[in-house]
């Protein structure tokens, strides 16, 4: 299980319509909930939704509830599992509709975009006394806004690098690059003596965030203090030449202005990708359906800038403004996402938690597991990821925006319609005056 983009961002949505959406109104309603039971006379009802968690995790996310539910007597917890595809339109909708959860699993850009709207609580005059301490620092940090924490880290990922040796030797390397500095060469020994490429990086608008965080890494400010651009500067110019530059050079695949990460897949279990950023897990796929890529297979760190920081994906919880339960809302929050509960999870789904303690049991699971010993070795190196990871791109309000704007910009240099200059120069234009009517 990956921490996911969500296809349809609530930044295309007119300002004043969403503002108007969680402000309040009437119609909708909620999904079915997932075997909950409903709450008896004098209970109350606090509503969690989760995102495509049901029914593979049915027993483990009714197992906190009622744990949690025991230790709250008097609420009942009734828990919706919302399709990934559709959680923002039926968000909307329940809150519209007033009738929005308590408790809702969201991803950072949707969370951030609704808690500059004033949709979401501000969860730091009811944390309890150290409560951020039990959490990975800079994971915890992601939930803000200014001086507000709109919310709580849950689930993790990182990717790393899975490699084709064979590749790697042929093109006369025993080891991929640790840095985007050293990466054209690399991409030019691996093209001129395999006839395969090195790396695939999508630059369509709405896919994979990675080419936004890669220009992170290579030192690129992306918005100032004032929500303006920041990006058209000397490493921004250096970024756009570097990536413009490569494809210009038939280095990447031609298809990387029209095809998204998928793609990457296709063609590294095809054998005509040294080297795909993924997590550990790709290697059980790898093993069925292409076992002879699998077997040439070894898991490396990630690519990364000159400081070294790697990307980590984040799944949060947070509290929409309605709640009528906030601090039972936040004591859930704070229950599932407790290190016991993490852990127990992170076993589960095969992902990395966020608190701190759950993290080192974790690496000692996995040492004692029965994966074979390639998986270990990739899933200890994605924890491991951790400790130099962070959220590169921050959840800022219309990032999904930004990202687009920037891609649909690079792609015009690459295809050699303008020069990375002026690409790089538009795209800070056409960001400036949507940053201008939002925030004057």
């Amino acid at each position: 299980m990956e921490a996911r983009r969500l296809p349809v961002q609530a930044s295309r949505l007119p300002r004043r319509r969403l503002l108007q959406l969680l402000g309040g109104g009437v119609g909708g309603g909620l999904l079915a909930a997932c075997g909950t039971r409903r709450p008896a006379a004098g209970e109350k009802a606090l509503h969690f939704w989760t995102l495509d968690l049901a029914p593979k995790f049915n027993a483990y996310i009714r197992g906190v509830i009622a744990a949690w539910e025991r230790a709250h007597p008097g609420v009942r917890v009734i828990w919706t599992d919302v399709p990934w595809g559709s959680v923002e339109r039926k968000l909307l909708a329940a809150v519209f509709a007033r009738t929005a959860p308590d408790l809702v699993n969201l991803n950072p850009p949707f969370a951030a975009n609704l808690a500059s709207k004033g949709g979401l609580l501000d969860l730091e005059p009811l944390l309890p006394p150290g409560a951020a301490e039990a959490y990975l620092p800079r994971v915890w940090q992601a939930g803000r806004q200014g001086d507000s924490l709109f919310a709580i880290p849950w689930y993790l990922t990182t990717r790393i690098t899975l490699a084709n040796r064979l590749l790697l030797q042929q093109a006369g390397y025993a080891v991929p690059p640790l840095h985007w500095q050293q990466l054209p060469a690399y991409a030019e020994a691996v093209r001129r003596r395999t006839g395969r490429y090195a790396v695939f990086m999508t630059v369509v608008p709405d896919d994979s965030a990675e080419l936004l965080e890669t220009l992170v890494q290579m030192g690129v400010q992306l918005l100032d203090g004032r929500q303006r651009a920041a990006f058209n500067s000397t490493a921004g110019r250096r970024a756009f030449v570097f990536w413009s530059d490569l494809y210009r050079r038939g280095l990447l695949p031609r298809e990387v202005v029209s095809q998204g990460y998928r793609r990457a897949i296709e063609l590294y279990q095809a054998g005509e990708l040294a080297q795909v950023a993924t997590g550990p897990d790709f290697l059980r796929n790898l093993q069925t359906n292409a076992p002879g890529v699998a077997a040439r297979t070894a898991p490396f760190p990630p690519l990364t800038g000159e400081s070294g920081e790697a990307n980590v994906a984040l799944m949060n919880l947070v509290v929409p403004r309605q709640s009528a339960l906030p601090a039972e809302a936040l004591s859930l929050a704070l229950f599932l996402t407790d290190a016991a509960n993490q852990l127990r999870f992170a076993e589960q789904a095969r992902v990395l938690p966020s608190a701190t303690a759950a993290l080192a049991q974790l690496g000692q699971r996995i040492r004692s597991s029965d994966d074979p010993p390639l998986v270990r070795e990739a899933r200890l190196l994605s924890a491991a990821t951790l400790e130099r990871a962070r959220v590169l791109v921050p959840a800022l309000p219309g990032v999904k925006r930004l990202q687009a704007i920037l891609y649909t910009q690079l792609q015009r240099a690459m295809l050699g319609e303008v020069d990375s200059d002026a690409a790089l120069a538009t795209a800070e234009q056409e960001w400036n005056r949507y940053a201008q009517a939002r925030w004057p």
